[in-house]
């Protein structure tokens, strides 16, 4: 036992490992690995985070359909994706070994719960025979713990009974992957102490940390434990950091920059509702929400905020986006700044709730009647959440519009570190209302004109009900450009028409042009938006290093487009663009382009890996470098 203990005391270190924790949905598995990667971020390693789970508040128990899984890559340099496949694979249960095997690489470590490999559970997902006995692991590295008996054993004195105490095992897990991959064990007992107020709970729960940490040191199962060092990042003050809860922060800043107070308007819906039970603690910076009874009246009450001199929020999912797109006409209508945003998910209808896809672009363009054009700005990451929101803000107050903000449920659950920014370095979006007359009439009287324009921004004046002397009505009927009077004439319809339209298309001299990564030489350009970035980044890095040339672009501006854009587009001869939808923006830039884009789709609730897009530029490349014979051409669904 000395010769282990001394073997263990130096940890190996690695770069980089990927961990997956999968069991029940109610085994705390999201808990697991948020306190994993917590504590990972605070010692210092770069990260991205994959969570994973059902639907149901309590899917079916053992079920493969009810498996909750976290996924989470550390590593000592800087990283975008949460890895292709894992390194580790801790299964608590036949449901999550059935559910996950395939997402562990060959030769990982599989680390499972052998007491819930019990007859019942193996029929239950259809093993015929017990995976951990006849031999189909073998390419696996496989370590047997009999977690739910040790967490059982280790709270005993406690007092707390067994079917408690097995609601524990989940931090015997984290205890031991704690040691494994010497995680200080500090931040979590700190944790459990602060969260846990029931103080049999909170013992349980410390003693099951500690037993599975030191059934690490102890085990003769494991070698040796691993160590992945800090990363080298620039210096300042880094957090933890989700997409929702960078989209909330990024809210309450454009109101502090803005100096406008915020409203939300929401109504619950995977997966956004984070940003609703985020923005709710933010008071003190003026910032109101109200839980709405339904999508249509939390648009409207965002709406009537907007009215009032309010920045107006509202937040959703793709089937809530549906509900308040007559309430977007009607602000396109209006002409006032509002922020719609919507984490997209699984479609059509309830679909894949907690799954992620990005295939709202279509209704985010297009899903309103008649001509109602709107800007549109995806954001890209779970740190980006906040500045796009900034933007976002800084759009629609600047020109007097409703603006969509699309992210989607990968970058709204998945996590990172994030370098929180200089204030001083944030733009001045802040409002000049309308105080005083703004015309004189042909007798000499001085009036409050609502849509006499700015002739810059063609953005009309914002006066907030109740300054004396400027009343003025607003409503969803035509109006005449000016005045603001109610005007059925053909010809002023036209104008007003044909005046929001270039409004919205102005703010393109008002966006950063598109910026070529990589190669502008290249003969192939991927052309990417939204959460696909993390795995382009990755595969266009790999490509490029082999030696071949690579030309990536990515929008953050998706209406309009960058001014730039199809003029380099067009110097390509290949351009392909991975979307998490059948081809949406694809079509949108070879019709506006008329450029040969070629989409590369994925349409499975789980974001592109970083090997899929690299196969996919192999097979693009193929066609144009002189070595073909060291790229493998490959497709996605069937497209090259």
């Amino acid at each position: 036992m000395t010769d282990t203990v001394e073997r263990k005391s130096a940890p190996e270190t690695i770069s980089r490992v990927v961990v997956r924790f999968a069991g029940d949905s109610g085994d705390g598995m999201q808990l697991t690995g948020d306190r994993f990667t917590t504590a990972s971020a605070m010692f210092g390693n770069d990260l991205s985070t994959l969570p994973d789970f059902p639907a149901e508040i309590r899917a079916p128990a053992g079920t493969v359909n009810g498996v909750s899984s976290f996924q989470v890559h550390i590593s000592d340099h800087d990283i975008t994706t949460p890895g292709d496949a894992s390194s580790v694979l801790v299964a608590m249960n036949p449901a999550a070994l059935m559910a996950d095997i395939g997402r562990l690489e060959q030769g990982g470590l599989l680390i499972v719960n052998r007491d819930s490999f019990v007859e019942r559970d193996l029929l239950k997902v259809g093993y015929e025979s017990n995976p951990l006995d006849d031999g189909s692991l073998a390419n696996y590295r496989v370590v047997e713990v009999p977690m739910t008996s040790l967490t059982i054993e280790a709270t005993a004195s406690l007092g707390v009974k067994p079917r408690t105490a097995e609601r524990s095992k989940n931090f015997f897990a984290l205890g031991m992957i704690s040691w494994l991959f010497s995680r200080p064990r500090e931040s979590t007992l700190d944790w459990i102490k602060s969260r846990f107020t029931d103080e049999l709970v909170r013992n349980a729960n410390t003693a099951a940390f500690n037993a599975g940490f030191h059934f690490g040191e102890t085990t003769e199962l494991f070698d040796h434990p691993y160590q992945v060092e800090p990363a080298h990042m620039p210096p300042g003050e880094y957090t933890n950091i989700t997409g929702n809860t960078a989209l909330a922060w990024g809210l309450v800043a454009a109101g502090q920059l803005a100096k406008l107070p915020v409203f939300l308007g929401s109504y619950p819906i995977t997966p956004a509702s984070d940003i609703l039970h985020e923005l709710s603690k933010s008071k003190n910076f003026g910032v109101r929400t109200v839980q709405a009874e339904d999508e249509i009246a939390a648009a409207g009450m965002a709406l009537g905020a907007a009215f009032a001199g309010h920045l107006g929020v509202t937040a959703t999912s793709g089937p809530g986006l549906a509900l308040k797109s007559e309430t977007l006409s009607l602000a396109v209508s209006l002409e006032l700044p509002m922020l719609l945003i919507d984490i997209q998910r699984g479609g059509p209808s309830t679909g894949l709730p907690t799954k992620t896809e990005a295939a709202d672009l279509n209704i985010a363009m297009f899903g309103r009647h008649a001509e109602a054009p709107l800007p549109i700005v995806a954001a890209y990451g779970p740190s980006h959440c906040f500045h796009a929101a900034i933007e976002a803000a800084r759009i629609a107050l600047k020109y007097r519009t409703p603006v969509i903000l699309l992210s989607d449920g990968y970058i709204a659950n998945g996590s990172e570190p994030w370098l929180l920014p200089d204030v001083d370095s944030l733009p001045d979006i802040s409002v000049n209302f309308q105080t005083e007359f703004n015309h004189v009439t042909a007798d000499g009287t001085d009036v409050y004109w609502p849509y006499l324009r700015d002739p810059e921004t063609l953005a009309r004046p914002w006066a907030i009900p109740g300054t004396p002397g400027l009343m003025h009505r607003v409503g969803g009927l035509e109006k005449q450009d000016g005045t603001g009077d109610i005007d059925y004439t053909p010809a002023n319809h036209e104008k007003m028409v044909l005046l929001r339209a270039a409004k919205i298309a102005g703010i393109a001299s008002d966006i950063p042009l598109a910026e070529i990564v990589g190669d502008a030489d290249a003969d192939v350009c991927i052309l990417g938006w939204g959460s696909t970035w993390a795995a382009i980044d990755a595969a266009v890095q790999r490509t490029r290093r082999r030696g071949h040339k690579i030309a990536w672009i990515h929008l953050v501006h998706l209406s309009p487009l960058p001014l730039n854009l199809g003029e380099l587009l067009r110097t390509f001869k290949k351009v392909i663009v991975p979307e998490l939808n059948l081809g949406q923006l694809c079509r949108i830039v070879r019709a506006e382009y008329l450029v040969d884009a070629q989409v590369v789709s994925k349409v499975q609730g789980l974001p592109f890996t970083s090997i899929e897009l690299e196969d996919a530029l192999g097979a693009a490349l193929s066609v144009f470098d002189e070595n073909k014979s060291e790229i493998e051409p490959k497709t996605i669904n069937g497209v090259a």
